[in-house]
């Protein structure tokens, strides 16, 4: 085979798995709506999901946010003293920090911790034939196995991202205290009026967005897996390099969306 027939068949496979995906991705979104998707046993696994996913991170999350938070505004403040530029921290702050680092960041950190986990589960139940197994006793696949985790990774993306742009402004008003001697009164008032809800509402569906796909690409990647073991490692990796050109896909959109 020449050189021009794999790069051919190499893109053919490339735009046919995203065409797959696409497919799965409405399928999937279709049954957020519908009433019978949310039976007992989904509820019950969307639970264990969202105390796994949202609630177990919560004290490194934390740790994370408030250190990371404390030396990024300490390193942009210092920035915008140095250059006389105090007057636009109210604009950084909504229009940079909120908007665009928290929710990337967040989405990062989930992607680490439960993309990979979420692609390794979905594998070792299709080598270990437990899919075949619901399936023959009748249990719809989408809503007991699927769904509960694409609903998880939505919720939980938008209220960690919330959570660390909460950290965020907290860290914003100590140091403007320390270093510009404003008070939190006008700190207050310097937000809300830099505040473009329209970024609000962007970064609020951005969020939501990567928590549907960063749990959707690992689901469909692990549940490619043969009956093999030695396929794991395989639909793992695929699936997690998938998982980071999404994220940085949906960035370079909002980016777009946001200068449009």
């Amino acid at each position: 085979m020449s050189l021009l027939e794999k790069l051919g068949n190499q893109v053919v496979r490339m735009i046919s798995g995203f065409a797959g995906t696409i497919a799965f991705s409405g399928k999937v979104f279709l049954r957020i709506f519908q009433q019978k998707t949310y039976s007992s046993a989904m509820r019950e696994v969307l639970l264990n999901q969202l105390y796994f996913t949202s609630v177990q991170i919560l004290p490194l999350f934390l740790i994370v946010s408030i250190l990371f938070g404390s030396l990024f505004i300490g390193v942009v403040f210092t920035l915008l003293k140095e250059l006389g530029l105090t007057q636009f921290i109210g604009h950084i702050l909504m229009g940079l920090i909120v908007t665009e680092l928290s929710p990337f960041l967040t989405v990062l950190l989930i992607t680490l911790r439960s993309s990979a986990a979420i692609n390794t589960e979905m594998a070792v139940m299709k080598v270990n034939q437990e899919i075949k197994t619901l399936e023959i006793f009748r249990i719809d696949i989408i809503d007991y196995l699927v769904m509960p985790r694409i609903i998880n990774g939505i919720v939980s993306i938008v209220l960690l991202s919330s959570l660390f742009s909460i950290v965020l402004l907290v860290s914003g008003n100590l140091f403007s205290r320390m270093m510009f001697g404003m008070s939190s009164d006008v700190y207050s008032n310097l937000l809300l009026n830099s505040t473009d809800f329209s970024d609000i509402v962007i970064a609020l569906f951005k969020c939501a967005v990567y928590g549907f796909f960063i749990t959707l690409i690992p689901i469909r990647f692990g549940l490619r897996a043969s009956r093999e073991l030695t396929s794991i490692p395989v639909v793992v990796s695929q699936g997690m390099v998938n998982v980071f050109a999404a994220i940085l896909m949906i960035e370079v959109l909002s980016l777009i969306t946001k200068l449009l």
